[in-house]
């Protein structure tokens, strides 16, 4: 299943403060974000997407419930022929078919693709999965809070650092 949503000094030590922009090459062109949401469980899923949907970034979601359907949707393949390339990439690790680590692995390894953000939002904090993930060079590592308003604001900081803090290269 997929579904498609449509959000001056000088310092001390000499910095001068610039002023503040938006740096997502999208956002710039006032385009919405694209996030491709990777995410088996459906009560993540419509967590994270509600969140996103309440953030300040306008952003358009589309959402694969494996990492089968999140390969064919990154190299448009099979229905998803016209996906748009994602400007970030929300990935749970423990996906069916194809795990979220599997997924890592070819993102990062394909050089149409390794420069989209990749972050894993899991419920495991097992140190043996954050090495492994950071060892594929995921971009940030996130475990999933139980608590639901915890949640949310893990999800809008996560929108927050990706879309108006990074500087992102142009797809």
């Amino acid at each position: 299943m997929s579904t498609t949503m449509n959000g001056t000094g000088t310092a001390a030590s000499g910095y001068r403060a610039q002023p503040r922009v938006s740096p997502a090459p999208t956002a710039v062109r006032g385009e919405p974000i694209e996030i491709l949401l990777v995410e088996d469980s459906p009560d993540d899923a419509d967590l994270t997407m509600d969140a996103l949907r309440d953030g300040r970034v306008r952003n358009r979601i589309t959402h694969v419930e494996d990492g089968m359907q999140a390969m064919a949707f990154l190299r448009r393949e099979g229905r998803y022929v016209d996906a748009p390339r994602p400007d970030l990439i929300l990935l749970d690790l423990n996906l069916p078919r194809k795990s979220g680590r599997e997924v890592l692995a070819e993102v990062k390894q394909d050089p149409d693709l390794r420069r989209i953000p990749v972050v894993i939002m899991t419920s495991s904090d097992d140190e043996k999965d954050i090495l492994a993930a950071y060892n594929l060079y995921v971009n940030c590592y996130v475990t999933k809070p139980v608590d639901l308003d915890q949640f949310i604001g893990v999800v809008k900081s996560i929108e927050h650092f990706w879309f108006s803090i990074v500087k992102l290269p142009a797809a």
